[in-house]
């Protein structure tokens, strides 16, 4: 047995692991029950419910929190069967994942609340489960999630063990002061008997997600080990906003914890972000599809309707309460802070407002989505997104697709960089000493500058040993620095590395799973800034700038940064009757060229034979003909070569 976290191991915290060669902890006896009064079934559901028959000490708020693909969707779904919300069919297969863009990638995006209904020792109790997502770039949504719960269930595949995003998941719930379950799934396919645990005071629960094998006992742990909330039906209403969706019809439908007081169709409440007063048109719960109820009560989980037809009324994180008893806000959600940027706009400029608003009504969905407006002289007026990571941009970019029928052009990611101004006159100018650019066009020149500052973000990556050394020279080529490298198990190794952000943002994670067969993993925190020596990358067409694909580099790899973007102009845009430069300069250094020939008439098709100095004045008359036609002839790039160019970019 050993330690792996220590003082110098993030946060602070310690975290004991260890590898036990021994047969598994069998299954925990099953929970005392009544057959015949167990669930409630489907046809109970047709009526309103009386969410008073569950009072606070019967009552469970928790989450399900993993890392992608150690079954926390699979899991879900059979807690759902067990307390008889869904019936058991061969199809319940990421039940809680709703989106389209959830079950074409099979991870979970968005996380999802499901109210279930369990007897338990003649008892009936109110479990409120929240499934999250497992990627790093949603871990906003896990933080959120959270704040509705009292404890977690926190799932680790047994073949894979601990991975990194599982430390931060743990993290998460620790801060939080939660109560946290370890669950061990897939024993029942596992490689070797070797496998990791957390340790945690209590025992850990061996489970098959699939199979539905000792799932049962969870539920039993949830009721036991997991405290109820800490609330009080008698003081007056506070409800937390800690989700929202909008619909066109109904407006905005608000996921709420209610931490005091009761609710019900008719009240008049008050948002605490606004002031506006609404009438309550309709309370009720996910079960996991929405089932109004009576009233909910403080300690319980649910959504709420009360009119709001305008986006912006609706703010995650927000407090409501009864009109005319106001109460303390709730402290709500620090907000969240983008690490990626880029630039979208619409394919044509006649959809704009159509985009704006499906924007709107997404990032209502998904608040961690920051939006600045923006506009291009050769893209028209679109906006600058900020993201928390590459996948979260992709999924985004695909939600407005599939649900708001949107096309758009997506720009190259970029990260937001700072620059120290140099001179009091620019200072006054800026009203500050330290600028964030989060857009390259605006890059000040270094002539104004005293140092520019790059994101960098300490990185967290868990391997099999056999992949250690392709995976430290892979880290050295993104300019990286090893802080510390540790074996967590006999097999196992955890390095951890300081990156520079933009050296992780596109392609860093799909590079990683190459080189490891896909069993390495990846989770990074914000660490601040660094100096680095940066410099604005131009993109010139016969010397004119292109904005659009201006970029900021790192000094020691603006060459092949450059070379690669002039290659892919040069595959991209059509043929003229003139020659076409395409050149990457700093400042007024060319540091790569391509070049499109020119379109060329036979001008000696019609010379048969004759005297050659003929034929070298119809050659020259055509390159002088050529010259004063590059002087004046202007170069339109094509949307269709600026998505390819710009697609390419973050595909590689």
């Amino acid at each position: 047995m050993w330690t792996v976290l220590g003082p110098g191991w993030g946060r602070g915290h310690a975290l004991a692991l260890w590898a036990a060669r021994r047969r598994l902890p069998g299954p925990r006896p099953a929970p005392t029950r009544e057959p015949a009064a167990r669930r409630f079934s489907s046809a109970d559901l047709k009526e309103k419910l009386d969410m008073s028959g569950f009072p606070v000490e019967n009552t469970r708020n928790f989450s399900i929190i993993a890392h992608v693909d150690h079954g926390k969707s699979t899991l879900a779904d059979r807690l759902l069967e067990l307390t008889g919300t869904i019936d058991k069919t061969k199809n319940n297969k990421q039940v809680l994942d709703k989106l389209q863009v959830e079950r074409e990638r099979g991870i979970t995006v968005k996380a999802q609340t499901a109210s279930l209904f369990y007897n338990c020792e003649g008892k009936q109790y109110l479990l409120n489960l929240i499934d999250t997502p497992g990627h790093v770039d949603f871990s906003y949504e896990v933080s959120r999630s959270l704040s509705a719960c009292q404890g977690v269930l926190l799932v680790v595949d047994a073949n894979e063990g601990i991975q990194a995003q599982t430390v931060a998941n743990f993290f998460l719930a620790f801060e939080a002061q939660l109560s946290v379950i370890p669950v061990i799934n897939k024993v029942s396919i596992m490689r070797q008997p070797c496998y990791l645990l957390f340790s945690l005071p209590k025992s850990t629960f061996s489970i098959s997600a699939k199979l539905g094998t000792n799932v049962e006992s969870v539920l039993q742990a949830v009721i036991e080990r997991i405290p109820p909330p800490k609330v009080h039906r008698k003081n007056p209403l506070r409800a937390l906003v800690f989700d929202s969706t909008f619909d066109q019809y109904r407006g905005v439908i608000a996921n709420v914890a209610l931490f005091d007081g009761v609710v019900s169709k008719g009240d008049k409440i008050v948002s605490a972000h606004t002031q506006k007063t609404y009438e309550v048109n309709e309370v009720g719960i996910l079960n996991p599809n929405e089932q109004s109820t009576q009233k909910l009560y403080a300690g319980q989980v649910g959504y709420l309707i009360a009119g709001m037809k305008d986006v912006t009324e609706a703010q995650i994180g927000d407090t409501l309460y009864l009109h005319k008893q106001p109460v303390e806000p709730l402290p709500g959600f620090k907000s969240a802070k983008p690490m990626v940027f880029a630039g979208m706009y619409p394919i044509d400029q006649s959809e704009y407002n159509n985009l704006k608003s499906a924007i709107e009504k997404l990032t209502l969905n998904d608040s961690s989505v920051t939006v600045h407006r923006d506009s291009s002289l050769a893209l028209g007026a679109g906006w600058r997104l900020g993201f928390l990571g590459l996948l979260h941009m992709e999924v985004f970019n695909q939600r407005l697709e599939q649900e708001y029928n949107a096309s758009v052009i997506l720009t190259t990611p970029t990260v937001p960089y700072k620059a120290v101004l140099s001179s009091a006159k620019l200072i006054k100018e800026y009203r500050e000493k330290e600028i964030t650019i989060i857009n390259p066009a605006q890059f000040p020149d270094k002539s104004k500058v005293t140092e520019y500052l790059e994101p960098v973000v300490l990185g967290t990556i868990i391997t099999p040993d056999e992949y250690t050394g392709k995976i430290m020279m892979l880290c050295q080529a993104r300019r990286a620095v090893q802080k510390n490298m540790m074996f967590i198990d006999e097999n196992r190794v955890m390095l951890k590395y300081l990156f520079p952000l933009n050296e992780i943002v596109v392609d860093f994670y799909d590079s990683l799973k190459s080189l490891s067969s896909g069993y390495a993993s990846f989770d990074y925190e914000d660490a601040g800034y660094q100096t680095a020596e940066l410099v604005k990358m131009d993109v010139l067409l016969n010397g004119n700038i292109v904005e659009e694909l201006v970029t900021v580099v790192h000094k020691d790899k603006a060459h092949l940064v450059g070379k690669s973007i002039c290659e892919r102009l040069k595959d991209s845009l059509p043929r003229q009757l003139f020659e076409i430069a395409i050149q990457a300069a700093i400042g007024n250094k060319i540091i790569a060229r391509e070049t499109v020939k020119p379109y060329r008439k036979n001008v000696l098709a019609k010379c048969y034979g004759g005297d050659i100095t003929r034929k070298m004045k119809l050659l020259k008359r055509q390159a002088e003909g050529k010259k004063r036609l590059r002087k004046i002839g202007n170069i339109e790039v094509p949307k269709e070569a600026f998505i390819k160019v710009l697609k390419t970019q973050s595909d590689k």
